[in-house]
């Protein structure tokens, strides 16, 4: 049986939430302690500010971020199918927090577009190391965008049967002289 997650993780998990489903300002000291069930002096205890709450859901961003792309570098599948694949799966544990921080730069917090820029940096560079190619790691980016807006718009078996029929012209376009059935 996991581990319950420790007060700090639950504020966070409630503030990303809050932020991801309501907007910034929905998420008020008082309403992120209610949705996490601690306290407001616990919240306090771990957070003693709203931009501590900030920088704790951004410090957590960037921390599975960079697991994701280490996990896009080692995928057997390769980094381009793991991206895209991902990207129209949306795995839940990144979701919630790269919308709440989407939302975070709606209202000018610089350090928020940082990290995403960051995390799409690291999603570039292991598109590149496989392709080769600057302009072809970008498309590749924009399809995992798309397939990505589109499960978050509550489409997520389209996105990936999207995914599903676009994979064999991927896999052409990578890999000109293959079978579309070979991996890169």
């Amino acid at each position: 049986m996991p581990r319950p997650p420790a007060a700090r993780d639950k504020v966070l998990d409630a503030f990303a939430a809050i932020v991801a489903e309501a907007g910034e300002q929905a998420a008020t000291m008082d309403a992120v302690a209610a949705r996490a069930g601690v306290s407001k002096g616990g919240l306090l205890y771990h957070f003693g500010s709203r931009e501590a709450l900030v920088d704790g859901l951004l410090d957590r961003l960037a921390e599975l971020g960079g697991e994701d792309v280490a996990l896009m570098r080692e995928a057997p599948e390769g980094p381009v199918d793991y991206y895209l694949r991902t990207s129209a799966e949306s795995p839940s544990d990144l979701n919630e927090l790269y919308i709440a921080a989407s939302r975070l730069t709606q209202t000018g917090a610089d350090r928020a577009r940082t990290v995403l820029n960051g995390l799409e940096d690291g999603w570039y560079a292991a598109l590149l190391d496989v392709v080769g190619d600057p302009a072809m790691a970008r498309i590749l980016l924009l399809i995992g965008d798309g397939l990505y807006l589109r499960a978050m718009r509550g489409q997520q078996a389209e996105a990936v049967g999207s995914w599903r029929e676009i994979e064999p012209e991927v896999r052409r376009w990578l890999e000109p002289d293959q079978p579309s059935s070979a991996r890169n």
